[in-house]
C-alpha cells in the first residue's frame, strides 16, 4: 500500500465527493479550481494507486478515456451507470459470478476474472426525458398577443 500524502488524500477526497464517473482532466480541473496546486501527473498516480487498491473503479469511456469513481466497498461489483447524467450505482450480481465460473470452467479455464457494467436511464433522467418540453418564451408571448 502507497503512503497517504496530501496529494493522493485531495484525489480521494474529490473523487468521494462525486456519485459519476470522472476522467483525471476533469478531477484534476475541479481540484485546481478548488485552490489545489496538485498536478495533473500526480492526478494519474493516485487514481491509478487508488484503482490498483481497490479504492477506485475504473471503466473505458465509449471514445477510450479512462474514468474513476470512489468505491463504497473493496468486495467485487458491478455498476448500473446512467448514459445521460453519468451517476453510477454499485450492485452485486450472483447470477453474473455463476456464469463467469461455470463458462470458464466449462472452457477449462480457472480462477475467472470480469468486469461487468451495466449502461442505461437512470429514473431522475427518464422522468425528464418523459416530460413535456416548455414552451419557449419567444412562443408564449406569440400566444398572448
Amino acid at each position: 500500500m502507497k503512503r497517504n500524502t496530501w496529494q493522493r488524500a485531495a484525489v480521494r477526497d474529490a473523487l468521494d465527493r462525486r456519485d459519476d464517473f470522472v476522467s483525471a482532466q476533469d478531477l484534476h480541473a475541479a481540484l485546481r479550481d478548488s485552490g489545489s496546486s496538485i498536478g495533473l501527473a500526480t492526478v494519474y498516480r493516485a487514481l491509478a494507486d487508488l484503482s490498483a487498491e481497490g479504492e477506485a473503479d475504473t471503466l473505458q469511456s465509449p471514445d477510450g478515456e479512462s474514468r474513476y469513481r470512489a468505491c463504497a466497498t473493496t468486495r467485487h461489483h458491478h455498476h448500473l451507470i446512467c448514459r445521460s447524467c453519468g451517476r453510477a450505482v454499485e450492485i452485486e450480481a450472483d447470477e453474473i459470478e455463476d456464469w463467469a465460473a461455470s463458462t470458464a470452467a466449462a472452457h477449462g479455464f480457472i480462477r475467472p476474472q470480469h468486469v461487468v457494467d451495466v449502461f442505461g436511464t437512470c429514473h431522475t433522467c427518464a422522468a425528464a426525458d418523459l416530460e413535456p418540453a416548455s414552451p419557449e418564451p419567444a412562443t408564449v408571448a406569440a400566444s398572448r398577443r
